[in-house]
């Protein structure tokens, strides 16, 4: 696996420097991030005391060569919906920002990296950690 998208969870364990999720990084050539995921991290450095060290960490990371900002679009909306139909049929739903992960992860053919057990119970996703 060498193309990955990561989730905030996955991130913040990063930042902790957990092993698993450094490792992970060190070993990818493509790390996506996507909008919803940005708005989510944003959110929570408006909420904690660190906001402006949290930014700056974030823009030294999306600096990466390696990082990739990816942008939601009408097919992505797509696999939103077969995603989230899915789910429904199954009885196990999911947070809508979960579900717009998931559709980015199915569109651009990347591994999921995130800590969310929920992640499982979707057809053809690939999880980066097991």
């Amino acid at each position: 696996m060498k193309r990955i998208i990561i989730d905030t969870n996955f991130y913040a364990a990063f930042k902790r420097n957990d092993t698993e999720a450094v490792d992970l990084l060190k070993r990818v050539e493509y790390i996506g991030i996507n909008a919803v995921i940005l708005g989510e991290l944003f959110a929570g450095f408006r909420c904690g005391n660190k906001e402006r060290q949290n930014r700056t960490e974030l823009d030294q990371f999306l600096d990466s060569a390696r990082v990739y900002t990816i942008t939601l679009d009408d097919e992505t909306s797509e696999y939103y919906a077969q995603v989230f139909s899915e789910l429904r049929q199954k009885g196990r739903p999911i947070p809508s920002n979960d579900l717009w992960l998931a559709a980015s992860a199915l569109q651009h053919g990347l591994a999921l990296a995130t800590y969310d057990e929920h992640f499982s119970s979707i057809s053809g996703l690939l999880l980066a950690i097991r």
